[in-house]
């Protein structure tokens, strides 16, 4: 286990199944810190009775916690492009420009293809259909954001939007094709309604909780027995 490394992962998915993975990118190196922000909503005030101002209930909230990740991502083509063979053609070519659109390709809804044949659809209506002036607007229908797992470790893999994106390129070749990049990456912990059709979302989410919650009763073999020393003395 001494040579295992494991890798983060930011994994793009469809909502009931795995596979076919349309997009997925591998931390090239792991960062050395992770920033995690805990967001814990106010506690909720109490109704008011008769001639009595409105009174917050400690131990009620409207809402559960939050959680933010921050996680910086580094890509540096050296290591292919120094391999040499059929391992350093696509870094040649493209430096490490396939990462980062792989990365960007996270945070945009799905491509103009669908857009445009949405149009075309609307235009073979119009013309069936006679068109006009007068003619409905048909509202515009919400795009929807490409959904994500991140992966660090076997004990966390969540559910998340990427809320940010800060992409830094470092150093370039000669076709000024980037060699060496820095990603900031701002990430929202997701949270789901019963009704939500995320399976894979939900199931991420309830194993991330599950393992955290396994880990906070083995807390417990660390805390007995120094407590029971306090106790007796």
């Amino acid at each position: 286990m001494s040579g295992l490394l494991l890798r983060g992962v930011l994994v793009e998915y469809s909502g009931e199944f795995l596979g076919p993975i349309p997009n997925i990118v591998i931390f090239q190196f792991n960062p050395e810190q992770i920033t995690r922000t805990i967001g814990i909503p106010q506690p909720r005030a109490a109704a008011p009775g008769a001639n009595q101002p409105r009174q917050r209930e400690p131990s009620r909230t409207s809402a559960p916690p939050t959680e933010s990740i921050s996680v910086t991502a580094r890509f540096s083509a050296a290591d292919d492009l120094g391999a040499g063979g059929a391992r350093s053609a696509i870094p040649r070519v493209f430096g490490v420009g396939p990462q980062l659109a792989a990365l960007e390709k996270m945070v945009y809804p799905a491509g103009p293809l669908s857009g445009l044949l949405g149009k075309a659809i609307d235009a073979i209506g119009d013309a069936l259909g006679g068109g006009g002036d007068d003619a409905p607007e048909r509202p515009i229908p919400p795009e929807t954001l490409p959904r994500i797992l991140f992966i660090w470790g076997v004990t966390r893999v969540l559910p998340v939007r990427v809320k940010s994106m800060s992409i830094t390129e470092q150093k370039f070749d000669a076709f000024l094709n980037p060699v060496q990049a820095e990603v900031q990456i701002g990430l929202d912990v997701m949270t789901f309604a019963a009704s939500s059709s995320d399976t894979i979302g939900q199931g991420a989410l309830m194993y991330s909780r599950g393992a955290r919650d396994a880990q906070a009763i083995l807390n417990l073999a660390g805390v007995v027995a120094p407590a029971v020393e306090i106790v007796l003395f």
